[in-house]
């Protein structure tokens, strides 16, 4: 029963990310929802001292669509978002804040 509710919340996560959406059509109150609802379970998980639990929720959090968009959105609508960061690009168009939750090759 677990391991199926593991499997369904990955493939939940994974087709929520490929699903080609527009920024405007994001229900920031669900997503909101479903990352609060994650962290609850994983502070729950942590109290229990379920180590093994806790990493798995910690990994569909990072990896979900719904805290990818609710990270972008906080970055592009705080007060210093008309100043370009380290990679000089500036967030400001909705095409712009898509392609930043979908993934990217990370550069080190």
């Amino acid at each position: 029963m677990k391991k199926q509710q593991r499997s369904e919340a990955k493939a939940e996560c994974a087709s929520s990310a490929k699903r080609n959406t527009t920024w405007k059509s994001i229900d920031f109150s669900k997503c909101e929802r479903k990352v609060k609802k994650l962290r609850i379970r994983i502070a729950k998980a942590q109290k229990e001292k379920r180590y093994n639990k806790v990493k798995a929720l910690q990994h569909l959090l990072v990896t979900s669509f719904e805290a990818k968009a609710l990270a972008v959105r906080k970055v592009t609508s705080n007060k210093g978002k008309r100043t370009a960061g380290v990679d000089h690009i500036k967030w400001d168009t909705d095409a712009k804040k898509r392609r930043l939750y979908r993934k990217q090759v990370i550069k080190r």
